[in-house]
């Protein structure tokens, strides 16, 4: 699958155009992209101004590939020979998860990439009729695909949250391609059928937000309070994290993008089977549900303040066959490690790479 076609991007950095807006129609002519007028048009909006801005102050420059079926934005630090990170956010959260952990890899001769996923910041579909999908294997796919367009043929990938499952989808499906593995919380690839289990009600009240998103009602109100909801959601999942408006806000702009929407409610629908998913990708799904060992070398992370609901330690152990470690972060951290434990999560990255 690897390509040794060499990408074409744009560096948003090096843009002399005057307005956003006028910035991000030229982005989108410059990638050549066969989207209908449309799609090209929803370049122009504010929703991807504000968050090319947002990662410009961040990350210095945001680059632009078409990958696959996606336009994908992304950040990229550290030399372009260096040993390949890719690093890979989750719900709801955005690039700046690894605002502080890109430069410390970078330092170490990383060469670094920080993808926007699917419905987040500056990534788009490029057509209107591609179904507006969340499910896991569709997301490992995207980060094969941006693989590709960059010219690599294997990197250490390292995520949490959705992309922690990224992560470990992409070692279990492709190992040639993934030299090793950090996850935040372990291993979380799912199962459709596993989804539909009833769990104790104090279990079951952890996933709240989830059964809410399976109602007409949901949708709408994430739709109507996006910002409110993920400001719970982080405030939940890191009771300990004392986060400002500011931090908060340099993501929430990611959730603008005109499909987070679409793309989050269909994610955790198809987790409880109640949404479909692309025939495309049943083979996949079929072998994901099998619940594959992952091969590759790995380390596993969990903060000691973790609100989220996670798996404990001890059960997915036995998942992963390679040379394996899990470490336990103390200090209050909780879901969103890697942006609260910033020096510990590079630090597992680089020794994994070594492995």
């Amino acid at each position: 699958m690897h390509k040794s076609k060499a990408p074409e991007m744009i560096d948003h950095s090096r843009r002399r155009i005057v307005g956003a807006a006028a910035m991000t129609f030229a982005a989108a002519t410059e990638l050549g992209l066969n989207a209908p007028a449309k799609a090209a048009a929803s370049w122009t909006n504010q929703a991807t101004a504000s968050a090319i801005q947002a990662a410009q102050r961040s990350f210095g420059s945001l680059r632009q590939v078409n990958a696959g079926a996606l336009s994908v934005g992304y950040a990229e630090l550290g030399p372009a020979d260096g040993a390949p990170v890719i690093l890979l956010h989750g719900w709801p959260y955005d690039i700046h998860t690894y605002v502080d952990v890109a430069p410390l890899l970078a330092a170490k001769g990383h060469r670094v990439i920080v993808p926007y996923l699917r419905g987040y910041g500056a990534t788009r579909f490029l057509s209107d009729e591609a179904m507006r999908n969340g499910q896991q294997s569709a997301l490992a796919g995207d980060a094969i695909a941006l693989m590709d367009a960059l010219g690599i043929e294997r990197a250490t990938i390292a995520g949490c949250d959705w992309g922690a499952r990224t992560a470990n989808v992409v070692a279990a499906l492709w190992p040639e391609r993934c030299k090793a593995i950090v996850s935040v919380s372990g291993y979380l690839i799912g199962n459709q059928q596993v989804g539909t289990l009833p769990l104790p009600p104090k279990a079951e009240l952890q996933w709240w937000y989830q059964y809410y998103f399976a109602t007409d009602r949901g949708r709408a109100g994430y739709e109507k309070y996006t910002r409110d909801f993920a400001k719970l959601i982080w405030q939940l999942a890191s009771p300990q994290w004392n986060f400002d408006d500011a931090t908060f806000e340099r993501s929430a702009v990611a959730f603008d993008n005109p499909d987070h929407v679409s793309i989050v409610i269909h994610n955790y629908r198809w987790r409880l089977g109640l949404a479909e998913g692309e025939p495309k990708y049943d083979d996949l799904e079929k072998r994901l549900a099998q619940g594959p060992v992952i091969t590759v070398p790995a380390i596993t992370l969990e903060g000691d303040a973790n609100g989220a609901p996670h798996p404990d330690a001890s059960s997915y152990a036995k998942k992963f066959s390679g040379r394996y470690s899990h470490r336990l972060i103390s200090g209050g951290i909780g879901h969103n490690l890697p942006q609260e434990a910033p020096r510990e999560f590079a630090d597992a990255v680089i020794e994994v790479d070594r492995y």
